[in-house]
């Protein structure tokens, strides 16, 4: 399956809730939920039929796989992955997802959205441990250190992203060293910590069918 292309405004708005995927955009009055709380396309302002078990399931796995930027064949890879893990499968999943690197580097704040996070990653401006990683699906490790290359400290995107982390803060499980471009992997996220309003349990019981 390709990757979707399109307008990522009319993702917020299909899944009626931000996303957070446009970067300052979407803390600002352009945002397109703010401006138009309703789905998107001809028919997007009339009243829809009550949906059924099976379609709230499959928007949730469409939230949240739209949420970290990943095709179909790649969210199900990593459900598989989690289901295969001890412990509870929804969890599992989405610390997995949490621990890509391009999830990381947007959450350390080098990265104005994960999709900026997985541009960067691809184009070779990071170090992790002291060793450059190219993968966004690369999977962290706690203990990790991941920072910006030398050479790259002077790209205006990731400056600019780096002064505006003020306005959604590091996450606890993170470490900043803002002045030195680097971040630390202190533990793992634990469910409480992921604020977003994702009900993982429904996308298992999609997966589950």
């Amino acid at each position: 399956m390709s990757r979707y292309t399109g307008s990522v405004c009319r993702l917020c708005r299909r899944e009626n809730m931000k996303l957070f995927l446009k970067g300052d955009r979407c803390y600002s009055d352009k945002c397109a939920i703010d401006r138009r709380a309703y789905p998107p396309g001809e028919h997007g302002q009339r009243r829809g039929r009550k949906p059924s078990d099976y379609g709230i399931q499959l928007r949730e796995k469409q939230k949240i796989k739209r949420m970290y930027g990943l095709s179909e064949n790649q969210f199900r890879l990593f459900f598989k992955r989690a289901d295969k893990q001890k412990g509870i499968t929804g969890t599992t999943l989405l610390v997995m997802l949490e621990r890509r690197l391009d999830n990381v580097v947007y959450r350390l704040g080098f990265a104005n959205s994960r999709n900026q996070g997985r541009h960067f990653v691809r184009h070779g401006h990071f170090l992790v441990n002291g060793r450059k990683v190219d993968v966004p699906s690369y999977q962290i490790q706690v203990g990790d250190v991941v920072e910006v290359r030398e050479k790259s400290r002077k790209v205006q995107a990731i400056t600019d992203a780096l002064d505006a982390v003020v306005r959604r803060s590091v996450p606890q499980w993170l470490d900043l060293e803002k002045e030195n471009f680097k971040g630390l992997v202190k533990t793992f996220p634990v469910r409480d910590e992921l604020t977003m309003p994702m009900q993982e349990q429904l996308v298992i019981e999609l997966y589950s069918k």
